[in-house]
């Protein structure tokens, strides 16, 4: 495996725990707003909040994605025969 690999790998690991933390942060900032609604809160700011955090989320996703296609080129890249060079100068 090459180190290039080995990088994209490592940030596919790095990608997918951002990507459970910002569902996590979702999750949470949904149950605030339903919470503040519920007891009569403005919740302009909190929503305002959520669809940054969706925004990110989607970006982050999409970074994922440009992740699995480095570390796919790598991998084809790696299974490629090796281009016969011809006899050898002697």
């Amino acid at each position: 495996m090459t180190d290039a690999l080995q990088r994209e790998r490592e940030d596919l690991i790095v990608a997918d725990r951002h990507l459970a933390a910002g569902e996590q942060r979702i999750a949470e900032q949904i149950a605030l707003i339903q919470k503040m609604s519920r007891e009569g809160y403005d919740t302009a700011l909190a929503r305002d909040l959520l669809r940054l955090l969706e925004e990110t989320m989607t970006t982050w996703q999409e970074h994922r994605q440009l992740i699995l296609s480095a570390i796919a080129r790598h991998e084809r890249a790696l299974a490629r025969p090796q281009a016969d060079l011809g006899p050898r100068a002697r």
